[in-house]
């Protein structure tokens, strides 16, 4: 069997590679991978090269950010009851949960409300009603909200603000919230939109956090002055709760310039002004302008340098060699850039050593920001990287949070091996079950009860729902295989869309993403609940699912999500009608052509694959979402030996294969029935795999994963 006429493995050059090895230290092989798959700024190999949680974004990016801290804080000191309503599936769960953590912990008076059973997507105008009964007056939504036009009017109606906290892609009218934090938003300002709603709420509790600390609303101005052959530079930044909110570069010509022609004066009146080297700047600026114009600035070496004093005796110009961030951002080589970022590290030192507290709550908290970045299938780049890797660090080394503990136990996972793949595959659906069986609220009670007993109960419970929600998707896929694929036909061949009541309402996204993995087109699976239709859409090849339900026009209660995964819900009664407005639709959608090529990202000679390779996957882990796992080629690959393993069909295939050097071990799945017919011992191969550690009995072996394999 030879596929190889399908393999692909763009060409690279030396010129290509060299820079990246040189500037950031890749080996060739990493630089080659990374050339491959785009990978080349610097502002994108950070996020592979470095997991320190500094490099994440700043909450206060958000242009609403300070609004909404000062709003929950007003809500404290007032004693106002808050309601934080989520949803029900694992972003949902773990947004509230992060919320509601840190507002009961620091004496809000806060509850809780997530859907429930036939409860549809988003607030209520239910949950509105019963918490104005209760005289409350501040709801805040997590992973919802943005598109709840009608339950937030209706909650201003009755005196209730609401905070919008979401991710999903926002409608082209708002709701009319008091305050909205979506990454999304065209004026948001948030650097990166692509981040799940529990990282907005991991953001909003950080902004609450640091609230708590002398930093908060404090405002500095950074002064730096730099002279050269005919001119000086001067350069300055303000900053407001750790991020820069004015720049100000000017130049100066000795002799020619008029401090009256300068935006300066203007800029640093009524500042508090730092200088790294107050009598080397003073000694600049009264040569410049003078002694009759003063400049009072305070000696920030010697603040930073009691934290951190090894930078004592530097210059502001070897601080800028000595800056992490600088390597990795062209436009951050300048003597401000690195004195800015090197008082925000100052800052959080501080605030690290004075509220200890607060680090270990974050790094529980990131446990649950990682969870749900891979259940929303977030895109694994940008800080996305950071959440998930220091989450499955946290779990490593700090040991899962309470409610995950229990649930690990249950699923027989060994923390200390953990992996993405683990928690894609084993964690998140058994937490997403509790949801999809109308139960999100038990999901929510194991993440934040204080009950060790209560919490090995409900692991039990929600163990035991996800075995049920196996058994419906099979049962559903099962029954309506045959009709859904008559339907792509009547979709013209574009769209596969099923409706049945055998449907659980709780897995029809399950369902169509079966569907989808199955005939490769966009795939919508509904069923009914007391007169409502039901469903979600999964989508593939480039199409945008978000984008297709809004061009169906005004037929839905409700709607909305991401991209390539949507839901939403109409009146039984327009059935006839959404379907004739998908099939007229269908005839004008545009997929992207299939693409059958394996694009391969390295190629590692025999001999060059030894051990220190395997630590590629410390580099690129994790995987996910535009970053799939790495696809190596090794040609003229000596097998040694072969077995079959498995004692259920189909069987798999144990390999050995020769360096010359090592002998390294692979598995191959499902292809038993090829021993001794094109796969025999002695004979040379072509492979193309994956590369991965095998954890058995406390022992770590390296081995790959065979994906296709040809003779030479």
């Amino acid at each position: 069997m030879n596929n190889s006429s399908k393999w692909h493995k763009t060409a690279v050059t030396k010129q290509q590679i060299e820079p990246l090895c040189s500037r950031f230290g890749l080996s060739p092989i990493q630089a080659s991978v990374m050339i491959r798959r785009g990978i080349t700024q610097g502002n994108e190999l950070l996020y592979y090269l470095e997991d320190d949680m500094r490099f994440q974004h700043s909450p206060f990016l958000f242009s609403s950010m300070e609004d909404a801290v000062e709003r929950i804080l007003q809500a404290k000191d007032e004693g106002e009851k808050i309601l934080i309503f989520g949803d029900s599936d694992v972003d949902g769960i773990t947004s509230t949960a992060i919320l509601y953590e840190y507002l009961s912990s620091a004496g809000f008076d806060v509850q809780w409300r997530l859907p429930l059973a036939d409860d549809g997507y988003g607030l209520s105008l239910e949950a509105v009603d019963a918490f104005a009964k209760q005289d409350g007056t501040l709801i805040i939504t997590v992973d919802c909200g943005i598109s709840n036009f009608e339950e937030i009017a209706h909650a201003s109606e009755l005196g209730i603000d609401v905070i919008v906290t979401d991710h999903h892609n926002p409608p082209e009218t708002l709701p009319q919230a008091i305050i909205i934090l979506d990454p999304k938003l065209e004026d948001s300002f948030y650097p990166f939109a692509d981040i799940s709603g529990a990282a907005v709420s991991y953001k909003l509790v950080s902004a609450l956090r640091f609230a708590e600390t002398a930093f908060y609303n404090a405002e500095i101005c950074i002064l730096d002055v730099q002279e050269t052959q005919n001119d000086f530079s001067i350069n300055c930044i303000k900053i407001r709760n750790l991020v820069k909110v004015k720049e100000l570069h000017e130049t100066i010509i000795p002799g020619k310039t008029s401090i009256y022609d300068l935006k300066l004066v203007n800029f640093l009146t009524g500042q508090l002004i730092y200088a790294w080297d107050v009598q080397k700047t003073q000694s600049l600026l009264q040569e410049l302008f003078g002694s009759g114009v003063q400049f009072n600035l305070y000696d920030l070496k010697s603040e930073i340098s009691k934290v951190i004093p090894s930078l004592k005796n530097c210059s502001a110009n070897q601080l800028k060699e000595l800056s992490v961030i600088a390597k990795y951002n062209e436009n951050a080589n300048s003597d401000i850039e690195s004195l800015f970022n090197l008082y925000v590290t100052y800052c959080k030192k501080i605030i690290a050593q004075k509220k200890s507290e607060q680090q270990k709550n974050e790094k529980l908290d990131i446990q649950l920001v990682a969870l749900a970045a891979l259940a929303d299938i977030m895109p694994m780049k940008n800080e996305n990287r950071l959440f998930v890797k220091n989450g499955i660090l946290s779990i490593k080394n700090e040991k899962p949070r309470p409610g995950l503990a229990e649930l690990f136990n249950k699923l027989k996972l060994n923390p200390a091996t953990i992996t993405s793949i683990d928690l894609s595959w084993t964690v998140i659906p058994a937490l997403n079950a509790a949801g999809r069986m109308g139960k999100s609220n038990l999901a929510l009670e194991l993440l934040i009860s204080k009950d060790p007993s209560e919490r090995e109960n409900l692991a039990d419970t929600i163990f035991a729902l996800n075995e049920e929600r196996k058994n419906l998707v099979s049962s559903a896929v099962f029954k309506i295989q045959d009709k859904a694929k008559e339907s792509i036909e009547q979709f013209n061949g574009n769209l596969c869309l099923c409706v049945d009541e055998c449907i659980n309402k709780g897995v029809t996204g399950i369902v169509a993403a079966r569907l989808m993995g199955d005939f490769n087109v966009p795939s919508i699976a509904i069923t009914f609940c007391e007169g409502i239709c039901v469903g979600s859409m999964r989508s593939s090849r480039g199409f945008i699912a978000t984008d297709f339900l809004d061009s169906l026009g005004d037929i839905f209660i409700n709607h909305g999500g991401h991209d390539f995964a949507a839901g939403f819900s109409f009146k039984k009664e327009n059935l006839d009608l959404f379907v004739s407005k998908v099939k007229a639709a269908s005839s004008t959608i545009q997929l992207n052509a299939e693409n059958d090529l394996i694009e391969i990202d390295a190629e590692v000679p025999p001999q060059f694959l030894e051990p220190e390779l395997f630590k590629l996957i410390d580099l690129f882990e994790p995987y996910g979402c535009e970053n799939a796992e790495l696809v190596l080629m090794t040609k003229q690959f000596t097998l040694c030996d072969a077995m079959i393993v498995g004692k259920k069909e189909p069987q798999h295939l144990k390999l050995v294969f020769d360096t010359g050097k090592h002998k390294i071990p692979a598995m191959f799945w499902g292809q038993a029935e090829r021993l001794k017919k094109d796969i025999c011992i002695g004979q040379k191969y072509d492979i193309l795999y994956s590369i991965s550690h095998n954890y058995f009995n406390g022992i770590i072996t390296n081995q790959l994963i065979i994906k296709d394999l040809c003779q030479i």
